[in-house]
């Protein structure tokens, strides 16, 4: 039997913590990549070590990019304020091209690593409205990376999984928990604090908030505000 490897885009977070515990189940090698992007804290970055050493990740790399050097973010941008209300449309949080410089890189590896598989947490139910999340989008990012790489040209096709895609975040946290996942490792705030306790009130923390507790789980995120 052919050896299964796959690259999996660890950020950290409650979402893609949760696609590498399910990469792991289908009996994948895992090769996490994570981003130093220029966000504004380091807390996800600590996370994404702690869940791929937990969840067992051959290997986990940090790629260095910096696109607070394009800004347009509230996560690139320290002069633009992280919202801490729901807001219509599509919100400041938003990284213009993130996935598509992530998922880029990722389609890089993978063609090293000689596997045609990536995962990515990526979600269209409970999730900020994020342009680059959406099923066109991961359809079209796959069709451009199998005529953009040599391994597919030569018939190794390279294959986007977003497992998580029509997931609620409750139906997200069950299935984690059923693996295994340790979501007290994870951090998913956008202004999380060094140790990475969460603000409570960015969109993130309330859409994970809003998770555990449709779910029937208790949430393990420590609060700013909680002893």
């Amino acid at each position: 039997m052919k050896e299964k490897k796959a690259v999996i885009l660890l950020s950290g977070g409650l979402d893609s913590a949760t696609v590498l515990a399910m990469a792991k189940a289908e009996n994948y090698r895992c090769f996490a990549i994570g981003f130093d992007y220029g966000q504004r804290h380091r807390a996800e970055l600590l996370a994404a070590q702690r869940v791929a050493v937990g969840l067992g990740a051959e290997e986990y790399k940090v790629v260095k990019l910096d696109l607070r050097a394009i800004g347009g973010s509230a996560l690139t941008d320290n002069n633009i304020d992280v919202p801490e209300q729901e807001v219509k449309g599509i919100p400041i949080t938003y990284v213009p091209a993130r996935n598509t410089v992530f998922l880029s890189i990722a389609m890089g590896w993978a063609e090293v690593l000689g596997t045609q598989d990536i995962f990515i947490g990526v979600n269209a139910v409970d999730y900020s409205g994020y342009p680059d999340c959406r099923p066109d989008f991961i359809a079209a990012f796959e069709a451009m990376a199998n005529l953009a790489t040599r391994a597919a040209v030569e018939g190794a096709r390279l294959h986007i999984h977003a497992p998580l895609m029509k997931l609620s975040k409750a139906d997200i946290v069950r299935c984690g928990t059923n693996l295994g996942v340790d979501y007290s490792l994870t951090v998913s705030c956008y202004q999380a604090q060094v140790d990475g306790a969460a603000c409570r009130v960015c969109d993130s923390c309330r859409l994970r908030a809003k998770g555990f507790a449709a779910a029937g789980l208790k949430d393990p995120t420590i609060y700013i505000d909680c002893s």
